[in-house]
């Protein structure tokens, strides 16, 4: 790799910069400079070429920034910090994340009150009976009782009252998009709302960096529920209050973790005296025991009847005469407690009373039965008025793949009623129409959300959806229905979404124009067509699942018109396809498994085709789409006898707990790797079981990357000791090495996996193998003492490579202690020299901590030993300045702190002359380093400090460190105006470099002189490198 221009700037340092952004995970390197695919890094997690990079014979200096050593914080790392921060941030936010709150309706102004007095609330406020309940209140009431509302009310009150309490929230919602009625949407929402209050908490992220996850930010729950728990444990003294509704209207089995959670998260916080509270709210059923709970049951609750006895007083506007209010008695006594029953009667008592048909109120009531069911039933068969609009319109209610918006209900409807499409005419139907169709279509069970981003269409309470789907009210009111009525309606809405499309492509090839229109465009003259397309083959999936055959129609699906409008709605190019893009390929992406079944076009799934994925397998795979890839296993080995052992694997892949490997969304395969590679990249041992049991990835066993390196190779880096047997059982050679020289066993011992070096060795592995540079698997094994222990079974534990670095040396610079005391303990030579006199002490001061500098001085290594270059121990330690520990440790064990080099350089000169050393030049001076001490060339500290190089681009960070180093020497005594053999005084020097001009005002502010000539009768001013320096010296 040739180096950026500004890495080229005088002295012999280190080669080793790395370049773009890159995030280390073992030995596997992720480059984002290019964010559409991953490349691999399989030679050491620090390097960018296959040797770790070596100091050079002359003395090396290393200006990155250190590792191991944490860095004290600056401007310019908590930017960096801060725009993670806000990206990770943003990561959690999701569309209608407020939706269910926004769409409830504010209590009415006479009701919800009582609660605030209930014992229980009160108990729950008070701290002193935090030991009882550990925070929780739990609210439960009927379907339709106001639970909402009344959560809605109090959260708000909560918001007004709690100032000194930090306040989120969370309303399931099982009739919005999949995020609103799941935890992890739950999670994601209380983190967001948690971190937006307490930005002091941003920390809790670093988990999340550490990890490496991918640039797609794909949450798990698991993930979110461990930052959730860091953030809770971080609280401190600020106390948090969690109000969550609905607790139903999510999957039983994740709810019942989500409690177990907060129960624990309360246990903690008890124990740690923090204020942590949580309201739940629910119908009763399903039950879920918490241990210490209060808990609230609305029915016969006083201040709930008296909530409804004050909506009607309000609401129901029919007078106040006797009968008038027998009405209202009679109403409260038949509601139960079920707010939402008395929302609708008191809508139909209104109308009569408005129709003037004051006579017939109390028979309309005696009429309307008490059972909430009982009344939506009655709703819908008052009349037989468009019928089959209403059904249409609950069908997409019911199973529409996400919520529609007005709009596009509208058309879906209008589209089956008329036969045909038409582009969306604001002025002929503007949205008040729109409103009322759904009003009129829906019979009044449906509303349309208010929402902030973009409104839906949803039933007006989930009893609604109760009743006609869960209790099977919808076949009661259209007993017509012969089969499955969730199989009919997904196959009726597949065929409104391919009527919709096939419509849509007459007209645009009709029209010129259309063909043209941007996607915008198309979205507001015809909206329902998106989710058309995006869900034909979803609806049509759904259907074949639930036993509608859709063989004629996948058989005779236009897949190349569908490719073309799929692409005109996909945002991301990389999402697109290729027009040749295959069927089979786009149900795979799509976890369409049930139409994978009836897919008869014989294509295999491992056919690669000019897509982002390359191969259906991997397309499925990518996408997290296990299904999918059970039904492509299943085809693949369909034609197989029944004792080929491909069954096998499919029962093995059904029954396989699927881990989340490197192939995820943000993949895209390169025709330079083979199939097989990737899957072996991917971890999943089932699969690899399966592709190379089906012969049709043979060639691929022995085929290479551009590294060299053949399947085998490539799972021994990745710690998959059941592929490296699979792939040894197919035949993998076992010793191949790649382009530099590394057999499969050395990139085991590398990554430090046990199980795979064992297992290799055990099938005649070379352990005296050597690399390109002479080294031994022994050398490599850096990351843990069993491995090590395993090859010095053996090993030769000495032998030199091509520079006489012992393995000793390579665990001193990068290992662990336990690798290095294993080591010695075997009898390793403490006191051998490389080829350039130095002892593994030297590279001990590279980049471990004290440690292992610790274990070889305690061994009797010579802490004055001097290189081939004049160079101690002390002085590579300062220079590499890295690790100011070792630099302390070393003077304490009686290294010279002013010992200097053959050129006259003590450990100071050489610390102060680099970038990230401010503690390696603070840890010096502290310890009484000469500060004016002058090399050959009379040059000080100070001289060197005020030109220090950085090899990295110029930021204001490395500027920042430059300026503390100087402000270290100048407060200590460095003198300003010391000429060195040339008569030169620091100020020339730093006047000299571009950017300086921080640098040159502190050494004005410390009395440097600016008119001192040197040996040739040169001021500073003749060196000034800018027109801002040279203003600075004239001021």
């Amino acid at each position: 790799m040739s180096r950026p221009p500004y890495l080229n700037q005088g002295g012999s340092d280190f080669g080793g910069t790395t370049v773009g952004q890159r995030v280390s995970q073992g030995n596997r390197t992720y480059n984002r400079d290019n964010t559409n695919h991953v490349t691999y890094n399989y030679y050491g997690s620090n390097s960018t070429r296959f040797e770790d990079r070596e100091f050079s014979h002359e003395f090396p200096y290393r200006d990155q920034e250190p590792r191991g050593q944490k860095r004290k914080p600056n401007d310019d790392q908590e930017q960096v910090d801060q725009n993670r921060f806000h990206v990770l941030l943003e990561s959690l936010r999701f569309k209608q994340i407020d939706a269910r709150y926004e769409n409830i309706k504010r209590a009415h102004r006479k009701t919800c009150k009582w609660l605030l007095n209930r014992p229980e609330y009160l108990d729950w406020l008070n701290p002193h009976n935090i030991q009882a309940h550990h925070g929780f209140l739990w609210v439960k009431g009927k379907p339709g009782a106001g639970k909402s509302t009344l959560m809605k009310f109090v959260l708000n009150t909560a918001r007004t009252k709690m100032k000194n309490k930090v306040i989120i929230s969370f309303f399931f919602n099982a009739r919005g998009e999949t995020l609103e009625k799941s935890t992890v949407g739950l999670y994601r929402s209380l983190l967001l709302q948690l971190l937006e209050r307490l930005p002091r908490l941003e920390n809790v992220f670093n988990s999340v960096l550490i990890s490496g996850m991918n640039e797609n930010h794909d949450w798990s729950v698991e993930s979110l529920k461990e930052i959730f728990e860091l953030a809770v444990q971080s609280l401190a003294d600020s106390p948090l209050v969690i109000f969550i509704d609905a607790l139903d209207e999510c999957d039983e089995a994740d709810i019942r973790d989500m409690v177990s959670f907060f129960e624990d998260l309360g246990n903690l916080a008890v124990s740690a005296g923090t204020i942590f509270q949580v309201c739940l709210a629910s119908r009763h059923y399903p039950h879920i025991t918490v241990s210490r709970k209060i808990e609230l049951v609305l029915e016969g609750q006083e201040g709930h009847e008296q909530d409804i006895i004050s909506y009607l007083d309000s609401e129901l506007k029919i007078g106040n005469t006797k009968t008038a209010n027998d009405i209202r008695a009679d109403l409260k006594e038949k509601a139960s407690g079920v707010f939402m029953w008395v929302v609708l009667v008191v809508g139909i008592l209104q109308r009569e009373h408005d129709h003037g048909r004051n006579h017939t109120l109390k028979q309309k009531l005696q009429e309307i039965h008490r059972d909430l069911h009982e009344l939506f039933r009655d709703i819908l068969t008052r009349d037989d008025e468009n019928k089959d609009g209403l059904l249409l319109c609950i069908q997409w209610l019911l199973f529409a793949k996400e919520p529609l918006r007005p709009e596009q209900l509208y058309f879906a409807i209008r589209s089956v009623e008329d036969g045909g499409i038409c582009r969306w005419n604001r002025e002929e139907i503007p949205e008040s129409v729109i409103s009322m169709f759904i009003l009129s279509s829906s019979k009044g069970l449906a509303e349309i959300t208010k929402s902030k981003k973009s409104s839906t269409v949803q039933f007006i309470h989930e009893s609604v959806r109760d009743f006609l789907f869960k209790e099977n009210g919808l076949k009661d009111v259209w007993p017509n229905f012969s089969g499955d009525l969730q199989a009919e309606s997904h196959q009726r809405l597949k065929q409104c979404c391919f009527d919709y499309t096939t419509a849509y492509t007459l007209f645009q090839e009709a029209s010129a124009k259309e063909a043209r229109t941007a996607t915008d465009t198309i979205d507001e003259g015809f909206p329902f067509l998106r989710y058309a397309v995006n869900n034909v083959l979803h609806h049509a999936n759904t259907a074949e699942e639930l036993r509608i055959s859709q063989m004629r129609f996948i058989e005779s699906f236009p897949l190349a018109d569908w490719i073309h409008l799929d692409n005109l709605f996909e945002e991301k190019q990389v999402r697109r396809h290729t027009p040749d893009a295959s069927l089979l390929y786009i149900l795979a992406e799509r976890d369409l498994a049930h139409l994978i079944k009836c897919c008869s076009r014989g294509q295999s799934c491992f056919r690669i085709e000019n897509e982002r994925y390359g191969v259906p397998l991997l397309a499925a795979v990518a996408t997290g789409s296990h299904a999918a890839v059970l039904e492509l296993l299943k085809a693949e080995a369909k034609d197989e006898p029944s004792t080929s052992q491909l069954h096998a694997f499919c029962d093995h892949y059904s029954q396989y707990k699927h881990h989340r490997g490197s192939i995820t969304r943000g993949f895209n395969f390169l025709k330079k790797r083979t199939l097989l590679s990737y899957l072996v990249q991917n971890g999943d041992e089932a699969l690899v079981s399966f592709a190379l049991a089906s012969g049709k990835l043979n060639n691929d066993l022995e085929e290479r990357t551009r590294d060299g390196r053949t399947a085998l190779s490539l799972a021994a880096s990745y710690k998959s000791p059941a592929i490296v047997q699979i792939l040894l059982d197919s035949g993998a050679v076992l010793e191949t090495t790649d382009n530099h020289g590394l057999t499969p066993l050395f990139h085991a011992a590398k990554t430090g996996d046990e199980a795979t070096v064992q297992l290799l060795i055990a099938n005649g592995a070379n352990v005296e193998q050597t690399d390109q540079l002479g080294r031994t698997p022994l050398s490599h094994a850096r990351s843990s003492a069993a491995v090590s222990q395993l090859l010095l079974h053996h090993a030769i534990i000495d032998k030199p490579d091509s520079s006489s670095k012992t393995p000793l040396m390579h665990a001193a610079q990068s290992a662990s202690k336990d690798v290095v005391k294993l080591l010695i303990d075997r009898g390793a030579d403490i006191k051998k020299l490389d080829n350039t006199g130095r002892t593994a002490l030297f590279h001990a001061t590279t980049k471990t901590g004290e440690s292992n500098a610790k274990i070889l001085l305690d061994g009797g290594v010579d802490i004055n030993l001097v290189d081939d270059n004049g160079i101690t121990a002390l002085l590579y330690a300062s220079g590499n300045g890295v690790r100011s520990d070792i630099v302390g440790l070393l003077i304490a064990r009686g290294a010279p702190i002013d010992k200097a080099c053959a050129m006259g350089r003590t450990p100071l000169s050489y610390a102060a002359e680099k970038i990230w050393t401010v503690d390696t030049v603070e840890v010096l001076l502290s310890r009484g380093a000469a500060v004016n001490a002058p090399d050959v060339n009379g040059r000080t500290p100070l001289s060197y400090g005020v030109c220090a190089r950085s090899y990295l681009p110029p930021i204001p960070a490395t500027d920042r460190h430059r300026q503390a180093i100087v402000r270290s020497l100048l407060n200590n005594g460095a003198a300003t105006n010391l000429p060195d053999s040339n008569g030169r005084a620091p100020l020339s020097y730093a006047v000299a470099v571009p950017r300086n001009d921080d640098i040159v005002r502190l050494l004005l502010d410390h009395g440097a002189a600016v008119d001192l000539p040197d040996s040739t009768g040169r001021t500073a001013l003749s060196y000034a490198a800018t027109d801002s320096i040279r203003q600075l010296l004239h001021s």
